[in-house]
């Protein structure tokens, strides 16, 4: 779900392009975007931009691919699927030059910050004693009052 539709409704061409990013790199890893979890990133998106920053992008390739592939084409997989999910829809390519771009060897633009990057270091510190007033998922704090 793209994070313009999550977060405030709206739904735009961007939107589609943002799911096609995340079944591209779904497609890529192997694994679905949802039940992805690894070190400090929530989602396989979060892990991917990871890599991607650190130049180790090809570390994500399914294994069961067995290094049958190009490398060529799948780090351009991964790059037009990372412009495909840029957390802001204007930056987002539309389907028209995502397909251009996944048919020919043009100069692809840096991708931007990807959207829902979270991180899990407030669940990996020590319990304090404001910790434990938290949820689960660190997303909400609930307050035990009496009345």
């Amino acid at each position: 779900m793209s994070p313009e539709y999550a977060m405030q409704g709206l739904f735009s061409i961007k939107s589609d392009v943002y799911s096609f990013g995340v079944l591209l790199l779904e497609i890529i890893c192997g694994r679905k975007n949802s039940s992805y979890i690894q070190d400090n990133t929530v989602t396989l998106i979060g892990h991917v931009w990871d890599l991607w920053r650190e130049e180790r992008a090809l570390d994500i390739v399914d294994s069961s691919l067995d290094n049958s592939y190009d490398v060529n084409k799948i780090l351009r997989c991964i790059h037009v699927g990372l412009l495909c999910v840029q957390e802001c829809a204007p930056d987002r390519p539309i389907m028209s030059e995502v397909a251009f771009m996944l048919c020919n060897e043009t100069r692809l633009p840096y991708p931007k910050q990807p959207a829902f990057i979270f991180n899990n270091a407030s669940t990996t510190s020590p319990k304090s004693a404001s910790a434990e007033n938290r949820s689960v998922n660190d997303m909400s704090i609930t307050m035990l009052e009496a009345r």
